[in-house]
């Protein structure tokens, strides 16, 4: 069997629609409303194409090209969201989840020469994200939603998996897994909000498994690290690199108790909180996305609409 899968040879069957990953766009965008409506009308064509035959198909076209930034990231709150909201966040951490088995499930299978216990721990993981898998398919069909009705990307599996098992267990395990212990916490939180027992009792026993894999990260880089500084001091710059791939324009709030049990310092946590810091702010990118909301219905009634610099943007 071969080693060192690719992201884009990763099997699904014919429910899942595979789009190219956003994440590098958004990150890189400027903290500029103006600037962020000039970048997203240019490349309104390839966004819409990403999630055609897909339930944001038309959603985009109610909204335009910055309708991820009112239907996830804009009103969504820990005790709040739309139905759509909850259906989009409960699907894509159902598609993280599976990219977190077949990730866990590689570091298994790439590393022969790993120590015994890290094959172990592993093999753990794998068990651990196969039941995740199947909890949150059960929680997309509670809140009414199926698999494959939103686009799937492989950013996840394919920004953490390096070739070396510290880098491996660094971006996995303390970076993605810690991620899913900042989103299972809201989550919890807005389960307990409307009274949705299963929502919130489900997700907790999942967050209870997460912050295992985060501490098995923590032990592991630490171990095969011990004897070398420099491989030390590369795992946690992959770590910060990879951190930084993860920041979606402001708002998201770090799990401090769980990352804590897991293994985080408190220096490691106010770096991260810096990281965050970066690029457009939610405020930006909601009103950004407000105002090619208003110019992509204007040219949808048929109206003239002149580019975004001529009118004062």
């Amino acid at each position: 069997m071969e080693r060192f899968l690719s992201p884009d040879e990763l099997a699904r069957d014919a429910r899942f629609k595979r789009s190219p990953s956003r994440n590098e766009l958004f990150r890189t965008l400027p903290d500029d409303v103006g600037s962020v409506v000039r970048i997203l009308e240019k490349i309104a064509p390839k966004l819409r194409e990403r999630v055609e035959d897909t339930a944001l198909e038309a959603v985009f076209d109610e909204l335009g090209p910055g309708f991820a930034f009112l239907t996830n990231a804009g009103a969504q709150s820990e005790v709040d969201r739309t139905p759509l909201q909850l259906r989009l966040q409960l699907h894509g951490i159902f598609v993280g989840e599976l990219q977190a088995l077949e990730a866990a499930s590689r570091t298994l299978w790439d590393f022969p020469d790993a120590p015994w216990q890290f094959k172990m721990d592993m093999a753990r993981q794998c068990w651990d994200e196969a039941r995740h898998v199947q909890v949150y398919e059960k929680l997309i069909k509670h809140v009414g939603g199926e698999v494959g009705e939103f686009p799937e990307n492989t950013f996840l599996f394919e920004v953490s998996c390096a070739d070396d098992p510290v880098m491996r267990v660094a971006g996995v395990n303390r970076c993605l897994e810690g991620l899913a212990c900042d989103a299972f916490r809201s989550l919890i939180e807005y389960g307990k909000a409307q009274n949705d027992d299963v929502i919130a009792q489900a997700v907790d026993f999942v967050l209870a498994d997460e912050l295992t894999h985060v501490r098995f990260g923590s032990t592991w880089v630490k171990e095969l690290t011990k004897d070398d500084p420099e491989r030390a001091r590369l795992a946690k710059e992959f770590q910060r690199e990879t951190d930084r791939r993860f920041v979606f324009g402001g708002g998201r709030t770090v799990a401090r108790e769980e990352r804590l049990e897991g293994g985080f310092s408190e220096d490691e946590l106010e770096e991260l909180d810096e990281i965050l810091a970066v690029g457009p702010s939610r405020e930006t990118l909601v009103e950004a996305a407000e105002i090619l909301r208003d110019r992509h219905r204007a040219r949808a009634r048929g109206e003239d609409v002149p580019p975004f610099e001529d009118v004062g943007g």
